[in-house]
């Protein structure tokens, strides 16, 4: 989800147990790209051992820190299992999702502006439940978390990720075709400047 004021299309919270420390750990991972099959491919639950999730949940963070997104899931970088990083702010701590899922959702409805890394430069209103309750493992352990507002949405996109729904998949069809007719302008522009 787009963090305000980051660069567009950036990704989408309280502090969080088992947090990693902070930079230069991990290179940063190159992202994938719209239209890539894997961002519609769901991920698999975690079996990896807990090194390898941790190694895992860091380069998302670096790579998360590095594109100014407020969220990001292990398939932005190419890796299809169930992890994602949030951060709302760049001055707040990170959460680590193990396995994340919505476990109940308010009938109440949010709208809030969404896009993605993974289609740089293109914004649009998502409409949302208003409050969500997630079941997830965090790096030491089971935990649940009640979200609301900007942090609700922010999970529930990538939510959507993890579960093979690209952001735009919940636009209607008009507004849809629109962000990908901008997205397709946005990317000839970017070729023709590009050496």
């Amino acid at each position: 989800m787009s963090a305000p004021g980051s660069s567009p299309g950036a990704d989408i919270v309280q502090p969080f147990p088992a947090q990693i420390p902070e930079p230069a750990r991990m290179p940063v991972r190159p992202l994938v790209l719209y239209p890539d099959a894997r961002l519609h491919r769901a991920a698999g639950p975690i079996a990896a051992p807990a090194a390898a999730v941790r190694a895992l949940a860091a380069d998302v963070l670096d790579t998360l820190g590095a594109v100014s997104a407020m969220g990001l899931t292990a398939i932005h970088i190419g890796q299809p299992e169930r992890v994602a990083v949030i951060r709302l702010q760049p001055d707040e701590p990170h959460a680590v999702y193990v396995d994340p899922v919505v476990a109940w959702a308010s009938p109440e409805r949010a709208s809030h502006p969404e896009g993605s890394v993974s289609m740089p430069g293109v914004v649009e209103p998502v409409e949302r439940p208003a409050r969500i309750r997630v079941r997830y493992r965090d790096l030491d352990g089971a935990e649940r978390e009640e979200a609301e507002g900007l942090r609700a949405a922010c999970l529930q996109h990538e939510i959507d990720q993890l579960d093979g729904i690209f952001w735009i998949d919940r636009l209607s069809r008009l507004r849809r075709d629109r962000v990908l007719k901008r997205y397709a302008k946005l990317r000839a522009q970017r070729a023709r400047t590009e050496p």
